[in-house]
């Protein structure tokens, strides 16, 4: 496996797969780990640092999931390469700065992701396409246990898994569910019902997580804390919430088909128009756009569209994919060319 072959494939976080993929694009469980007797990641020095990436790296060639992965080192991938991993979401964006001593395993399918000395030594990761929030559970569970028989981790009795971050000790997991809510933009209800959701502990951010904005009506959500409740409870209390809000939004697609059919209709089809004729077109207009074309599709009002190839795009016209699909550099006018005839290719 190369990273090149990823392109090959289509990402777990656009499969348009599992329960109620109309509306959670994926779910995502995330256990932060460190090693005992080193100090954390920001802290640790050159050797430190190295001995951390030489002891991960055994042990997760030792465990029956994680064997035949692909092992990266950030220190050797371009910059194309290391967005690229980005907006697969099989890493974080503060991945990719200060590569030296770090590393990124990925699974052939792209279900699991490992980073190596993040702000903590582990990041394991896992995504499941759909509302699938208690498979990544169980499948993050078994890998931690298998590399907790060839890692021994910094824990105390009192705090639990000790983190970089005090908000992550604990169980030190964080479940999270990519949400699609164009209805509930569309309507203004946006504000209250994530207001709401924080107030009941849960964070939301943007389509790359910490640190980025929500664009094209995607939202990520996760829990606050991880403390002082059993893993399930966590993931239990994440689903109630979830399934709260994806009720809303289904009942709100539906009340715009009665109220507001024609100014629905009239901007699915003016997004459609836009993408189908562009010759130049931005990046986060093509997520806002793409977002109303998924809105259309789901409500019945573009037909014959494969919402999977709408997914395919969502990913496929991002900076670092187009540079890939290209195999050059490109400038930022270039990418906008490109992106335009990629989408009025695909959309013939």
């Amino acid at each position: 496996m190369k990273l090149d072959d990823l392109l090959q494939q289509d990402s777990e976080w656009v499969k348009g797969t599992g329960p109620n993929s109309n509306i959670v694009m994926s779910s995502r469980t995330r256990l932060a780990r460190n090693l005992d007797k080193f100090p954390f990641s920001n802290w640790a020095n050159k050797k430190q640092l190295a001995e951390i990436l030489a002891i991960v790296e055994g042990a997760v060639r030792s465990t029956n999931f994680l064997k035949n992965s692909l092992l990266l080192k950030i220190k050797d991938l371009s910059e194309v390469d290391r967005l690229f991993l980005v907006e697969r979401h099989l890493m974080s964006l503060d991945h990719t700065k200060n590569p030296e001593y770090k590393a990124l395993v990925i699974d052939p399918k792209e279900v699991v992701s490992v980073m190596i000395n993040e702000e903590d030594h582990l990041r394991i990761q896992v995504l499941q396409s759909g509302f699938n929030l208690m498979e990544a559970w169980r499948i993050i569970d078994e890998i931690d246990t298998e590399l907790s028989k060839h890692l021994t981790y910094g824990y105390s009795a009192r705090w639990g898994y000790l983190t970089a971050c005090p908000t992550n000790t604990g169980t030190a997991l964080r479940g999270s569910v990519m949400l699609h809510l164009p209805a509930l933009v569309f309507t203004g209800q946006t504000g209250k019902v994530l207001q709401a959701t924080a107030k009941l502990g849960l964070n939301v951010r943007g389509l790359y997580g910490e640190g980025t904005e929500a664009s094209g009506n995607f939202f990520q959500v996760s829990n606050q804390a991880s403390m002082g409740r059993p893993e399930v409870d966590i993931i239990d209390n994440i689903e109630r919430i979830i399934n709260q809000i994806i009720s809303r939004e289904e009942t709100t697609q539906k009340a715009l088909l009665g109220k507001n059919k024609e100014a629905v209709v009239d901007r699915v089809w003016r997004a459609y128009g836009t993408l189908k004729s562009a010759h130049i077109i931005t990046s986060n207009e093509t997520i806002a756009l793409l977002s109303t074309i998924r809105l259309g599709v789901d409500l019945g009002i573009v037909k014959n569209l494969d919402k999977m190839l709408v997914n395919e795009l969502l990913i496929l016209t991002q900076p670092a994919h187009l540079q890939k699909l290209e195999g050059k550099l490109l400038s930022a006018n270039e990418r906008d060319v490109k992106r335009a005839d990629l989408i009025r290719e695909k959309l013939k």
